[in-house]
C-alpha cells in the first residue's frame, strides 16, 4: 500500500517540472476561486471569460515583440484587461447599453485580435501554446512571477474583503459611506485581470478562467455562507490541481485540460448530490411530506 501511494502519489514530483507545476498551480488555486466566488455573488459569472479573452491581445502583442518572454506577455495582458474594462464601461456610459453587453463586444473583438496576432507573428504551436498554456513548461521566472501575483492578490481581497462583501448586499451603504462603488468595481476587475495574465501561462488564456469559475460554482452546492464558498472553493481548486496533474503524468494527457476537467467533474458532481439546489436535493424535497402540495 504504501509502495502504490509513493509510485502513485510521490514519485511523479521528484522531477523538478513536475514540482514547480505543482506550486503555480497550488498557488493560482489560492487566488482564483475567491475571485470566482465575488464574480457569481456580483452576477459576473459570465465576466471573467470576457475578460480572459480581453488579456489575449496584450499578450500577443508582447510575444510579437519578445517572444516568449512571461514578464513582458504578462504586462501586455494586463494592460491590454484593464484598457477593455475602461472601454466596456465608457461605451456602457455613453450609449445606455448594458455592460455585460458592451463587453461581450469587446471580448469577441479582443479574442479575434489576439489569433491575429500570433498567427501573423508565430507558429501554430506558438498560437496553441498561448491559447491553452502549458504548466509544464512553467521555468522559475514564471513560477516567481506567478506567486508573486497570487500573493498580490490574496492580500489585496483580504484588505477589501469586508467593503466588497457590502458593495455586493448593499451598495447604497457604501455611498453613504462617501466610498464610491465604480472604484471599488475597478480594482476588482483589476485583480481578475491579474489573476487571469497570472493563469495563461499555466492554462492558456481560454481555460485560466476554468480555475476561477468551476470551484466557486461548485461550492455553491455545498455552502450557503460566504466563508464556506471560499473555503470549498479553493479545496476544490487544491485537489483538481494536484489531481490534474497526476492524472496528465500517469496517463500522458494534456495538463491544463486535466485540471479543469477534473473541477468540470467535482461540479457535476456537485449538481447531482450536493447539498443545497441539486437534483438529489430537490428529488428529496419533493418526496417528503413537507414538500407534498397542499390538497384543497
Amino acid at each position: 500500500m504504501l509502495e502504490l501511494f509513493d509510485t502513485w502519489l510521490l514519485a511523479p514530483f521528484d522531477y523538478g517540472f513536475m514540482r514547480r507545476a505543482l506550486v503555480a498551480g497550488l498557488a493560482l488555486s489560492l487566488a482564483a476561486p475567491p475571485l470566482g466566488v465575488f464574480l457569481m455573488l456580483r452576477g459576473m459569472s459570465l465576466i471573467g471569460d470576457a475578460m480572459a479573452h480581453a488579456i489575449l491581445p496584450g499578450v500577443a502583442l508582447g510575444f510579437l515583440f519578445a517572444g516568449f518572454s512571461l514578464p513582458i506577455m504578462s504586462l501586455g495582458g494586463v494592460l491590454s484587461g484593464l484598457l477593455v474594462a475602461v472601454l466596456a464601461g465608457s461605451v456602457s456610459q455613453m450609449t445606455g447599453h448594458r455592460e455585460d453587453s458592451a463587453m461581450a463586444s469587446f471580448f469577441l473583438i479582443s479574442l479575434a485580435a489576439g489569433v491575429m496576432l500570433v498567427s501573423l507573428g508565430g507558429s501554430s504551436v506558438d498560437l496553441t501554446h498561448v491559447l491553452f498554456g502549458s504548466i509544464l513548461a512553467v521555468n522559475t521566472t514564471a513560477l516567481v512571477l506567478i506567486a508573486a501575483i497570487s500573493s498580490l492578490i490574496v492580500v489585496t481581497l483580504a484588505v477589501i474583503f469586508r467593503i466588497l462583501v457590502v458593495e455586493c448586499l448593499d451598495p447604497l451603504f457604501l455611498r453613504g459611506q462617501g466610498i464610491h462603488s465604480g472604484l471599488i468595481q475597478g480594482v476588482f476587475l483589476g485583480l481578475v485581470v491579474l489573476n487571469l495574465t497570472a493563469g495563461f501561462q499555466t492554462l492558456g488564456t481560454l481555460m485560466a478562467v476554468g480555475l476561477m469559475m468551476l470551484p466557486a460554482t461548485t461550492a455553491r452546492f455545498w455552502s450557503k455562507r460566504l466563508e464556506g464558498l471560499i473555503g470549498i472553493a479553493v479545496a476544490i481548486a487544491l485537489v483538481a490541481s494536484t489531481g490534474g496533474l497526476l492524472l496528465s503524468y500517469h496517463l500522458s494527457l494534456p495538463s491544463g485540460p486535466s485540471i479543469i476537467l477534473l473541477a468540470g467533474t467535482a461540479y457535476l458532481f456537485s449538481a447531482l448530490l450536493g447539498r443545497h439546489d441539486s437534483l438529489r436535493e430537490r428529488l428529496q424535497r419533493r418526496a417528503s411530506p413537507l414538500g407534498a402540495p397542499e390538497s384543497h
